[in-house]
């Protein structure tokens, strides 16, 4: 009734080649994670927090295996509360990534910077 398959399958030739680097699920989490509190990290310094910047900062070193990020502030002069409201966003972000791989120091992290955010933007308002 069915005429049998007659070449190779793409999808098992592709899977079993063993020169394309494969990446464990973790290690992506991991690289995700650390881009999202690297994005965090640029805002965080961008508002002059030293001692949040610093915390995030070693996280991400953390994650990336020792290596810690580059930072610059360069300040753009962008408000305050626009500020506030992105780097809510991003560590909104980050703790979703932490949660995900059972990161509690991530995700302490980030609950802390979300909440320290949210103050700072109910407060401008």
């Amino acid at each position: 009734m069915y005429e049998p398959i007659r070449t190779k399958s793409v999808h098992s030739t592709m899977a079993a080649d063993a020169r394309i680097p494969h990446r464990s699920r973790e290690e992506e989490l991991d690289i995700q994670l650390a881009g999202h509190l690297a994005a965090l990290l640029a805002v965080t310094d961008e508002l002059g927090l030293a001692e949040a910047g610093d915390a995030i900062a070693r996280q991400v070193a953390r994650l990336r295996g020792g290596m810690p990020p580059v930072r610059h502030a360069g300040l753009r002069g962008v408000p305050a509360a626009s500020l506030h409201d992105r780097a809510h966003a991003l560590a909104g972000r980050a703790l979703v990534v932490a949660a995900s791989r059972a990161d509690t120091a991530a995700a302490i992290l980030a609950a802390e910077r979300m909440d320290a955010h949210s103050a700072a933007l109910t407060a401008a308002l």
